[in-house]
């Protein structure tokens, strides 16, 4: 096996994403409490707002909360434009309570469409949506404290103006950021507790491209890399006669997880299966997920 680029510091968890699509709502409800039984420990919710197939995801994640007992959850990423930080804190610290502590959050800056000009939100140039990201992230860990004090921040494009913050998440409330390209992978090396990108959108060659920025990103921070977790969305079919990337065997999936484990240090995977879901979590959870343990654990990794 090649060295990691970066060694995993932390458990390996496996899980699914969701997509939210409101013509599926009992599917969602049997599909969430179906990772939490077979027992898989992250659930995802996409967060696309404008799309008018898709259900608002915190509201998803409120239902999935209440019909799951173990596995946590967290948006898959959420839309910052069209999700004031402020409020995005008091959401996930309450649902986080009401969970019993399952909540963490995924982040995104918004691009394209996706920046929220067609329901009202900012419309932001790349540069200003990744630092409008950084302030967001400021201003949701404020709203996390728990000093009682006021929180006053004044940025180019959020305030907070002597709020007092509360009532606090159940648990520290982990930020994971969804990040592409440069720009974005410094951010996360500098401010996030986590880096959440997709398959297909950043193959593994790009996903350890983005990883050596992060690292640095990191360390001109005065942190250490392991600070961030590495996550990762793999959109796929496990099919037995698969012939492409990603739509393979059982076998073949659980090599190349193997793989982005010791080679990238992802302690963080998600299926989004392409069809058949029940199926598809079964075969995850029953064949994939424990030949990579065996795997790891040969190794010598958790």
């Amino acid at each position: 096996m090649p060295e990691p680029t970066t060694a995993p510091t932390r458990p390996v968890e496996f899980g699914i994403a969701l997509n939210p699509e409101a013509d599926r709502m009992d599917e969602l409800i049997r599909l969430a409490r179906l990772a939490d039984n077979r027992g898989l420990e992250l659930l995802g919710v996409m967060d696309h707002p404008f799309n008018p197939a898709a259900f608002d995801s915190w509201t998803l994640l409120t239902i999935l909360a209440a019909r799951t007992e173990r596995i946590r959850l967290f948006p898959d990423v959420a839309n910052l434009p069209l999700r004031p930080p402020a409020v995005l804190a008091k959401a996930a610290a309450t649902l986080d309570r009401l969970s019993g502590g399952r909540i963490e959050l995924g982040l995104g800056a918004g691009a394209g469409v996706e920046s929220g000009g067609g329901m009202g939100g900012p419309k932001r140039t790349p540069v200003q949506a990744v630092a409008a990201l950084a302030e967001g992230i400021e201003v949701i860990r404020r709203m996390w404290a728990a000093d009682g004090r006021p929180a006053v921040f004044h940025g180019d494009h959020y305030q907070l103006e002597g709020v007092v913050p509360g009532p606090p998440p159940a648990h520290p409330i982990s930020l994971w950021i969804g990040a592409y390209g440069r720009r974005m992978a410094a951010l996360t090396g500098r401010l996030g507790d986590g880096w959440l990108p997709s398959y297909p959108l950043l193959d593994l060659a790009g996903y350890l491209e983005l990883n050596k920025a992060v690292n640095d990103a990191a360390i001109d921070a005065g942190r250490e890399p392991a600070a961030v977790r590495r996550l990762y969305n793999v959109v796929g079919r496990i099919d037995a006669a698969g012939s492409a990337v990603y739509d393979e065997n059982a076998a073949a999936w659980a090599e190349r997880l193997v793989e982005l484990v010791l080679r990238a240090g992802v302690t963080g995977i998600m299926l989004t299966p392409m069809a058949d879901h029940d199926q598809q979590i079964e075969v995850f959870a029953a064949e994939v997920v424990p030949a990579v343990r065996a795997a790891l654990a040969s190794e010598g990794v958790v």
